[in-house]
């Protein structure tokens, strides 16, 4: 694996899981299953993928299962030893990274994004580093952070990643306004919930990956709860903005419909899951065009709102 210029990538898992309570309630959101591996394993491989040295994860309360998934399971791993079930062993190893190369800060309250990045701070140090956040997730051939540490090393600054932006369609954590620099690179010309174009200028939504320079740090600490978007505009300058447009499918997995459809789209591409999956699907697309003979359940009135 080639050494990456950015050695560190921050996963902040430390909010309150509104959004998938009450099941999230007693089970981080990140450790939600996307297939067989919760959703904070594929952020921790994704990094690993694109030669990150060290992964920061910054936590909060209720959020201890995270570290245990990482952690060594040394009893279950003797019990499959013995049973010599070798297909479930190296399923569980798949989650150990190896001593010290995940380290864990803790963010007493859950004040956002860009606070949990400042709590991350003298783990970072001096050093550009990346940001995943986990609950979003990009199928791609070539792992999102590993297309944008490339294209990282052509321009420096701080880079984004960003899919196209549509007003039908929340953008987490806002809208940049920017013009093509090349195929996937572009330079930002603004930030914003939705910002104003011109010039040849497009909007894109900001996804789940960035990378910093690390002056970025000493702004996030008076940032409080902003918004990720006001932060960004704040804390950095549009001349040291670039966008990258990756090449890969991206999910929200932060709520019910974008976990199903992440969980569908991961099913389909395993050679293991996919034919039974396609007859699945054929069977209930059968059902629901027959006259309604699918069982619809009205949601709560929390979750209605």
């Amino acid at each position: 694996m080639t050494k990456s210029i950015v050695r560190r990538a921050v996963i902040p898992v430390g909010a309150l899981d509104t959004r998938f309570l009450p099941a999230a309630k007693a089970v981080p959101k990140e450790m939600l299953p996307l297939v067989d591996r919760p959703l904070i394993q594929y952020a921790v491989e994704e990094a690993r993928a694109a030669g990150i040295d060290e992964v920061v994860i910054v936590t909060g309360r209720g959020k201890g299962t995270i570290e245990d998934h990482f952690d060594c399971a040394t009893e279950l791993e003797d019990t499959l030893r013995r049973a010599r079930k070798g297909g479930a062993l190296a399923a569980i190893e798949s989650s150990d990274f190896g001593s010290g190369t995940i380290a864990y800060i803790r963010q007493l309250e859950p004040l956002g994004v860009a606070h949990a990045l400042w709590c991350a701070r003298r783990v970072v140090g001096d050093e550009p580093f990346a940001v995943v956040m986990p609950d979003e997730v990009i199928q791609a051939k070539t792992p999102c952070l590993a297309q944008m540490i490339e294209a990282y090393a052509q321009v420096g600054g701080n880079l984004v990643a960003v899919t196209p932006a549509a007003r039908s369609r929340t953008a987490r954590h806002g809208v940049i306004a920017a013009r093509r620099r090349d195929d996937r690179l572009l330079a930002a010309a603004g930030v914003d919930d939705w910002p104003e174009t011109g010039g040849g200028a497009r909007r894109w939504a900001i996804a789940g990956r960035c990378i910093f320079e690390p002056a970025i740090l000493d702004c996030l600490g008076t940032a409080g709860d902003r918004p990720f978007a006001d932060v960004i505009a704040r804390c950095v300058d549009n001349r040291t903005l670039h966008a990258y447009a990756f090449a890969g499918r991206y999910f929200d997995c932060g709520d019910a419909l974008g976990l199903f459809e992440a969980n569908l789209a991961h099913i389909l591409a395993r050679t293991d899951l996919a034919p039974s999956a396609r007859n699945l699907l054929s069977r209930y697309a059968r059902l629901a065009s027959a006259n309604n003979r699918l069982r619809l359940v009205e949601p709560t009135a929390r979750q209605a709102s």
